[in-house]
């Protein structure tokens, strides 16, 4: 299964420009997963040890809110990488993640890919480097969607 996992993540963009041998690692962390309609990934607050593809389906991020409604902040499908919250202490999730319909995963395990990037700088540079455009991107949606969302009416 390793080899057809690196195949599959050969043809990632986010995974794009790592050499075969690092992929070829990532593979060997990686187990498939599936969840059913609603089922919950994680709860922001959660320990958080691992990060997620999604081959098909799709995951809903979510705020949780202090009372009322947890905040939809962004709808990922097939294709795209979920978590990043593995990767920084405290490694607590910061976010909700729930399955919008059947979907199916693939499960990295972070505390691997951690010691693999500590042995290796120059991989450890390379999954840094993606992930923080990752959450930049996910702050800056969740902060927008926060903004439009919570923001009481007259409030400057």
């Amino acid at each position: 299964m390793p080899a057809s996992i690196a195949n599959i993540l050969s043809d990632q963009e986010f995974f794009s420009g790592l050499e075969r041998a690092h992929v070829e690692f990532l593979a060997e962390c990686a187990a498939a997963r599936s969840l059913e309609q609603d089922e919950v990934l994680f709860r922001n607050g959660d320990a958080a040890d691992a990060f997620y593809l999604i081959r098909s389906g799709g995951v809903v991020l979510e705020v949780p809110a202090i009372s009322g409604p947890t905040l939809e902040v962004q709808r990922l499908g097939a294709d795209q990488i979920i978590g990043w919250s593995w990767l920084i202490p405290p490694y607590r999730w910061n976010f909700n993640a729930r399955a919008e319909d059947t979907t199916e995963l693939l499960v990295f395990d972070g505390a691997a890919v951690i010691a693999r990037c500590e042995a290796d700088p120059a991989f450890g540079y390379q999954i840094l480097k993606r992930f923080s455009a990752l959450m930049s991107e996910r702050l800056d949606v969740a902060r927008q969607r926060m903004m439009d969302q919570w923001n009481p009416p007259g409030f400057a």
